[in-house]
C-alpha cells in the first residue's frame, strides 16, 4: 500500500468550525452531517480538531456547555498529512498517536481533506472485495 496515497482515500470537503464556535453548535453540526470530527480553522489555517472523543470528556467533566467555545476542548496539536503521503504511513501515525482523524493540508497549511480510520477500513474492504 506504499503506492496508494492519501488523496485517494481522504474525505472532502472538510467540515470546519472556528475556535469561538460554541461546543453545542459544533456537536449539532457533527450530528447533522453524521461525522466524527470537525476541523477548527482560523483565517483558513488549521488550529485544532474536535472529535467525538472530546465530547466524552466534556460530558465526563460535567462542564456546562452553554457558551463554551470549541477552543476549550479541541486538540490543538493535530497530527496532519498531505495528499501525497502513502496511506500506510498515515495509518502508522494514527496507531502511534492513538487517533482516528487526520486532517489533510496543502503546502500552505490549508485544510483540503480528512483521513479517518473509517476511510482506511473502507478502502481495504473495497480492495479485498475486488481482488477476491
Amino acid at each position: 500500500m506504499d503506492d496508494i496515497f492519501v488523496a485517494r482515500v481522504m474525505s472532502s470537503p472538510v467540515h470546519t468550525v472556528s475556535p469561538d464556535t460554541l461546543v453545542e453548535d459544533a456537536a449539532q453540526k457533527m450530528l447533522d452531517e453524521e461525522i466524527g470530527s470537525v476541523v477548527v480553522v482560523d483565517d483558513g489555517q488549521l488550529v485544532g480538531i474536535l472529535t467525538n472523543t472530546d465530547f466524552v470528556k466534556i460530558v465526563a467533566e460535567r462542564k456546562p456547555k452553554d457558551r463554551t467555545p470549541v477552543s476549550a476542548y479541541m486538540s490543538d496539536t493535530a497530527v496532519t498529512t498531505t495528499a501525497q503521503v502513502p496511506i500506510a504511513q498515515v495509518a502508522e501515525s494514527m496507531i502511534e498517536h492513538g487517533i482516528h482523524h487526520v486532517p489533510v493540508v496543502d503546502d500552505d497549511g490549508a485544510v483540503i481533506g480528512m483521513v479517518t480510520t473509517t476511510d482506511l477500513a473502507s478502502y481495504v474492504s473495497h480492495l479485498r472485495t475486488t481482488t477476491a
